[in-house]
């Protein structure tokens, strides 16, 4: 048996013919930086996404990075002020609020949903605190309504670190366009990957767009004209080209994967495995899914189903708080204690998910997870 835990050549060829052919035009064109493919998936992104303005950049660190970026450049926030994000993330979260001079204040996740629990956001909020930064984690729509008001009565800037939820919406609405700005990430891996790496900012601010957009462009708002210092970060053609090529199939991948969910959330039975709780498929599009194990057997359940040939990823086994480069930052010391975050890196692991995962496959895997002891 083999059933990877993703297979991109198969994600790729779900679509190759319409993929070669978009990479073909770009290289024919003879134009590979800030044309008209990076207009067009601009354009069709931010229509998809629900909002005004879609700026891409060379991937999603640096999408978050100028986010929090733009606000100090537009006097929004300054230096040693507070963000709050869930402590349960990948550390680029964090990355792109430490490269700009903020400070991480991490609260916990809840354990049934993974997601930032919106029931500890209000006490960690401080005179310092200028925004929240919520993950859409695992594919998982991690906004609430508290949040929402949360912002509204601190008077709090909503940044979305949609990385990983591409599709995902809450009552209607497209994760990325309900906060005040949003990273997104299209490393090959994610629901909306590209063959390489690239990411995008969503916003309906018009002046934090085009700051954004002036500072992936090492600062210049026109040729040889700089009014920030900013950096070269931009999305090439062809990997806009392949973007709006997969975005047009983007809804119906991701309705595979939820078929996916559906039968795990159906079949998995072992007293050993939990799995989060079931959400709407509306709210979850799924680019992993996440199962934690007790006892202290992940990673025997990991080798267990590596030797029958299922490939399994743990995310993430240790948390940012716990990452030797924020082991003397004075935001970690003495070394925050956050129990239910490590608790998750001691137990998770992210069983195979794709839109091109067969039914016999995930049958397979349901039944050796069902027969682990």
């Amino acid at each position: 048996m083999n059933v990877p835990f993703l297979s991109l050549k198969d994600v790729t060829a779900l679509h190759g013919a319409e993929i070669n052919e978009a990479v073909s035009r770009v290289v024919n064109s003879g134009w590979y930086l800030q044309g008209e493919e990076n207009a067009r998936f601009e354009r069709d992104y931010a229509n998809y996404i629900g909002t005004k303005h879609c700026i891409g950049c060379a991937n999603g660190l640096d999408a978050l990075i100028w986010i929090w970026r733009a606000y100090i450049e537009l006097g929004v926030m300054q230096p040693g002020d507070e963000v709050i994000l869930p402590a349960n993330t990948y550390i680029a979260t964090h990355l792109g609020i430490t490269e700009n001079g903020l400070v991480p204040v991490c609260v916990e996740p809840r354990l049934d949903t993974l997601e930032i629990d919106d029931e500890r956001i209000e006490a960690a909020i401080s005179p310092k605190t200028k925004a929240i930064c919520i993950v859409h984690l695992y594919g998982r729509c991690a906004y609430t309504e508290k949040i929402g008001e949360l912002c509204k009565k601190y008077n709090l800037k909503l940044v979305e670190d949609n990385a990983q939820a591409h599709g995902c919406t809450f009552k209607g609405q497209r994760t990325g366009s309900i906060g005040d700005a949003a990273g997104h990430s299209f490393y090959p891996g994610k629901n909306l990957g590209a063959l390489g790496d690239g990411g995008a900012v969503t916003t309906n601010d018009d002046e934090l767009a085009a700051c954004i957009r002036a500072l992936a462009n090492y600062g210049s708002q026109r040729k040889y004209v700089f009014k920030y210092t900013g950096r070269n970060s931009r999305l090439d053609e062809i990997q806009a080209a392949v973007l709006d090529v997969k975005l047009k199939y983007l809804d119906e991948d991701n309705k595979h994967r939820q078929e996916v969910a559906a039968c795990y959330y159906d079949h998995i039975d072992n007293s050993l495995i939990a799995l989060p709780q079931r959400l709407d498929d509306v709210n979850n599009v799924y680019h992993l899914f996440p199962i934690l194990v007790a006892d202290g057997k992940r990673d025997a359940l990991h080798d267990y189903l590596q030797e029958h040939g299922v490939g399994t990823v743990i995310h993430y086994p240790i948390p940012p708080h716990k990452q030797e480069c924020y082991s003397k930052e004075a935001w970690n010391v003495p070394q925050l204690s956050l129990p239910i975050t490590e608790r998750l890196a001691k137990e998770e692991l992210s069983i195979p998910m794709s839109p091109c995962l067969s039914i016999y496959d995930m049958k397979n895997v349901v039944r050796l997870i069902n027969n682990f002891k």
